[in-house]
């Protein structure tokens, strides 16, 4: 009668452990989950519900709900808008604390993290692997959102050129480009809170913490940025620019608020990625 040894029982995949192949296998791993599909459809719904609300009631006044709100009934490409306007600040950074919450702490509470370790993966590409799933995943988000919006709206209202804020009108192609630049905006915009998730990912061994974690500071950041008494705090926040994107609205195109957004993000993707490897460095995965 045998027993098993060490080296007969689950062993970890080299493929996984080798570059390019390590992140195919994270990006599958991440949409292949039910739960992505699930909060993918959810962002959908979003401009799904605000277009068919506005095509059931007629819309609201001029100046009433969600910017962007009124303009929907003559322009149907104006959802996209309106649904980037109310999906940031609660929906998608919610999504993206759950992903991002979920990226170390989930394989640590699997038992996988140990075997994802094994040379020549190494800690740092493991770290860097899993930022640019949850990288990734802020962009199929967003682009989920703008999309859908886009196709509702050209569904269920008028489509024609749009007049841009500073008065101008473009057409059709135009105004793609726009959404396309627009879709890049709330990307970078989302990539600290992904950092920050990260960092708190490798703080435990519960994925739901994590994720709870990231979504209430993604909360806090905005109620911070709303306090005057705060001012001084604002342009540090990471939040402070979610909404700046409307810059892009105009001809010829304002480009401060991207630049200031992606240098802010880039800081705290800098700033917590090195505070998530100094503690992955040190973790106990045998723990």
């Amino acid at each position: 009668m045998t027993t098993d040894s060490p080296s007969n029982t689950a062993s970890p995949n080299p493929v996984r452990n080798s570059g390019l192949a390590l992140l195919g296998s994270e990006i599958t791993v991440l949409f292949r989950r039910r739960r992505t599909w699930a909060m993918l459809a959810a962002l959908a719904a979003v401009p799904i519900l605000i277009a068919v609300a506005v095509r059931l009631t007629e819309g609201p006044p001029s100046g009433r709900g969600p910017a962007f709100l009124d303009s929907i009934t003559q322009n149907g490409l104006f959802v996209s808008l309106t649904a980037l306007t109310v999906a940031i600040p609660l929906f998608l950074p919610l999504t993206v604390g759950v992903v991002a919450g979920d990226t170390i702490s989930g394989e640590a509470n699997l038992g996988t993290l140990r075997y994802l370790l094994v040379a020549p993966a190494g800690r740092v590409r493991l770290l860097l692997v899993k930022f640019a799933g949850a990288a990734l995943f802020c962009l199929s988000a967003t682009a989920v959102v703008v999309l859908a919006g886009a196709a509702i709206g050209a569904a269920l209202f008028p489509v024609g050129p749009v007049t841009l804020l500073s008065g101008d009108t473009i057409g059709g192609a135009g105004y793609a480009l726009r959404l396309v630049l627009l879709a890049g905006y709330v990307t970078v915009s989302l990539l600290g809170l992904s950092a920050i998730g990260l960092f708190i990912s490798t703080l435990t061994t519960m994925p739901v913490g994590a994720m709870a974690a990231t979504v209430v500071t993604a909360v806090v950041s905005q109620i911070l940025d709303n306090l005057p008494q705060l001012e001084w705090l604002h342009p540090w926040l990471f939040s402070h620019h979610w909404i700046g994107f409307a810059d892009l609205l105009r001809q010829p195109i304002a480009w401060n608020s991207f630049a200031d957004n992606a240098l802010l993000q880039l800081g705290y993707i800098v700033v917590f990625g090195a505070l998530a490897y100094g503690r992955f460095s040190t973790k106990d995965i045998l723990s």
